[in-house]
């Protein structure tokens, strides 16, 4: 178990719900962090105080490894790739299995607002050690990559152009689909703004995604929807409603395209359930999660009729 989740269990009454929300609101640029701060602080007259908070809410990423970079069953390294029509050139880190079938399907691991960490990282090992090709782009290369703290990647994130780090992911794509031992399918899954480069990737790069699936990520832009092919598989967390909220509207466009897709809510869960630095993670969820998402890309990517 992740050590903020053992630090939860030395709380003698659930965290309030607020903090969550807080939080989100916090990692995702809606408040800052003193704002953040002072909030947790109000706490302090139910008896919670910053100690017992912040371990819960902020990651803790070296306690959270589940595969290891050592790890025999797979081989991690670095990889550049043309963008020309957004940094000029992306990097990002590319996991495959060690025993390597000839042909395997490749798998896009898109990371949240801050750039490449290490629970990113450690996503696309999982998915090597489950049989396919990963690469885990960082956002952040422009800058020097993902610089070891969450807040100033969240900044340096936010100070690119946005329509430039879409097509950096466009392009990391169109590398990954193809790279010589693949077997010509793509999948891409990817956690909050990840969920939503996964969700844009199937709208605007239709020819080239076989299989999405965004956790806890909003749509594309509403005019780009009717381009989408791909079957998706959307995760959402009960409890995240500023992502839920544009739920509704997705659907009706996907009904209306006729796009293959499947809901999951997960109860009692917040927004980012599956990143198991934080208290925020769900670990009967998040296993239940993944494990439909590794079998999903096998369903649509190995598969001849997709």
């Amino acid at each position: 178990m992740p050590e903020a989740q053992q630090q939860e269990t030395t709380v003698t009454q659930p965290i309030p719900q607020e903090a969550f929300d807080w939080y989100d609101e916090y990692a995702h640029g809606l408040i800052t962090r003193e704002m953040f701060m002072t909030r947790l602080s109000s706490l302090a007259t139910a008896g919670f105080t910053m100690g017992m908070l912040l371990p819960v809410l902020m990651p803790n990423y070296a306690a959270a490894e589940q595969v290891s970079f050592n790890d025999p069953d797979i081989k991690a390294i670095y990889a550049t790739f043309p963008a020309p029509k957004g940094h000029g050139e992306g990097r990002g880190y590319l996991v495959t299995p060690s025993n390597m079938p000839e042909k395997i399907p490749v798998v896009l691991v898109i990371h949240e607002n801050r750039g490449l960490n290490p629970y990113v990282k450690d996503v696309a090992r999982r998915l090597a050690k489950a049989g396919f090709i990963a690469f885990a782009p960082d956002a952040l290369h422009p800058l020097g990559g993902y610089p070891g703290n969450d807040d100033k990647g969240r900044a340096m994130q936010k100070s690119l152009d946005r329509a430039k780090i879409e097509q950096d992911f466009i392009a990391a794509a169109q590398f990954l689909k193809s790279h010589k031992s693949g077997n010509g399918k793509l999948g891409a899954v990817g956690f909050c703004f990840g969920g939503y480069i996964v969700n844009m990737l199937a709208a605007a790069a239709h020819d080239t995604l076989n299989a999405g699936v965004p956790f806890y990520g909003t749509p594309a832009a509403k005019e780009l929807r009717k381009n989408i092919k791909a079957p998706l598989m959307i995760q959402l967390a009960e409890h995240d409603k500023r992502v839920n909220a544009s739920w509704p509207e997705y659907e009706a466009d996907l009904n209306a395209s006729g796009v293959e897709y499947i809901l999951h809510i997960y109860p009692e869960c917040n927004h980012g359930f599956h990143n198991d630095s934080t208290g925020r993670y769900n670990e009967e969820m998040a296993e239940l999660a993944w494990q439909r998402t590794i079998d999903f890309f096998k369903q649509h990517l190995l598969s001849e009729t997709h």
